[in-house]
């Protein structure tokens, strides 16, 4: 069994404070901050450029992305790691799409993330196909013979709703389509089965659920059976077969390799490092089975105590990732109540609370203090109040 005291004592978690908004971003684990330090004092200050080899600089983002890959259910040299989830969403659709070159359709749904629709639509006008999105439920019967790829993040970011990714991907592939899934609210917080689901490829990013701090770096999977086909749009330098051979023109290194793009982000990478160590010993089974205890004790206590919201997830928890969302129509200031209080969710438009339940660090505890507190703020009406209302840049 999964020891979770263990796994919540590696964390800085402030006195005081109900932290239900990993799902944004991670808080800090304690052996980031030493690591970090070393490496820049004993790697970065005494080895100058010789890091690269010396520290073993250039390797590191297919050591990290081994570590990665355990947790995603990839195999050992699948998961690189480097650049931004967008870059990666970029790399995987294009790869995926250049391995059907007779199709035009890009499919995904409106509950995906706004950035990887975004992405898609640029990289479909830029290459002639064409970006279809449709609702969640619409998806499985959407998917149809000129589809090219199906490009779905697993876990809705508003709702927490869970797609099937088997099911799915199996019916891309009698459609003669490829997968691409965004394991951004997936990876850390769910039972990924990449290869038991048999998907083409997969993105994510480890500052959420996988603590590697803000911005820290993305990852990217293929398949073993795309590995050496795989050709992305976006070729840069460390994906070169030869980098250091400063040929003018582009030859794919092997395998995942060549989904490396600009110089990797070594101290970020450093503390995503250490945040993988808080890890070993978590089994996938262990960490689903508590993610679906704390949400669905979330949603029995606010339901039970908690007027004026309504539940936006899921109610089945097979068909939710780890966190929940509740619909109010001045949710922007509620949440900033909630947040003045100590209990830290975030808000997303138009009017949903979002509570991210992080197995690692998150208890019944944290539960029980965080329906307590919405439900007086609700009560009482002390959430409305003028600076509750006042938006921030970052909501």
């Amino acid at each position: 069994m999964t020891d979770f005291n263990r796994t919540r004592a590696a964390f800085h978690l402030p006195e005081g404070v109900t932290y239900l908004d990993g799902n944004s971003l991670g808080p800090m684990p304690l052996a980031a901050r030493d690591r970090v330090a070393r490496m820049m004092q004993d790697e970065w200050a005494e080895e100058l450029i010789r890091g690269w080899n010396s520290a073993g600089w250039y390797e590191q983002p297919r050591r990290v992305g081994d570590r990665v890959a355990r947790l995603i259910g990839a195999g050992p040299g699948q998961v690189v790691m480097g650049d931004t989830l967008s870059i990666k969403v970029f790399q995987a659709v294009s790869a995926a799409r250049a391995l059907r070159p007779e199709r035009r359709v890009i499919l995904s749904d409106s509950g995906n993330f706004p950035s990887d629709l975004y992405v898609a639509e640029g990289l479909a006008r830029a290459v002639g196909a064409e970006l279809r999105v449709v609702e969640p439920e619409a998806v499985a019967d959407a998917i149809g013979p000129d589809l090219a790829v199906l490009m779905i993040t697993e876990v809705d970011y508003r709702t927490g709703r869970r797609h099937d990714m088997a099911g799915l991907t199996a019916r891309a592939h009698e459609a003669g389509a490829l997968t691409v899934w965004d394991l951004a609210h997936s990876a850390g917080a769910v039972d990924v089965d990449l290869l038991g689901a048999d998907a083409d490829f997969a993105v994510g990013c480890t500052y959420k659920y996988l603590n590697g701090g803000p911005g820290a770096p993305a990852f990217i999977w293929t398949h073993p059976r795309h590995a050496e086909a795989a050709e992305p749009i976006l070729q840069g330098w460390m994906g070169h077969a030869a980098p250091f051979a400063f040929d003018l023109g582009y030859r794919p290194a092997s395998g995942i390799e060549r989904m490396r793009v600009g110089t990797p982000p070594v101290i970020a990478m450093t503390a995503l490092d250490a945040a993988l160590d808080v890890w070993e010993g978590v089994a996938l089974a262990d960490l689903r089975a508590r993610s679906i205890e704390l949400t669905e004790a979330f949603i029995a206590g606010v339901e039970a105590n908690c007027p004026g919201v309504t539940l936006n997830s899921p109610r089945d928890p097979a068909l939710r990732g780890s966190q929940v969302g509740f619909r109010h129509p001045q949710a922007y200031a509620v949440m900033q109540a909630l947040i003045a209080e100590g209990v830290i969710g975030d808000f997303r438009a138009p009017d949903v609370l979002r509570f991210g339940f992080a197995p690692l660090y998150n208890g019944l505890d944290d539960v029980a203090r965080a329906v307590d507190v919405l439900a007086r703020l609700l009560r009482d009406g002390s959430w409305d109040k003028p600076e509750f209302h006042r938006k921030a840049a970052v909501t």
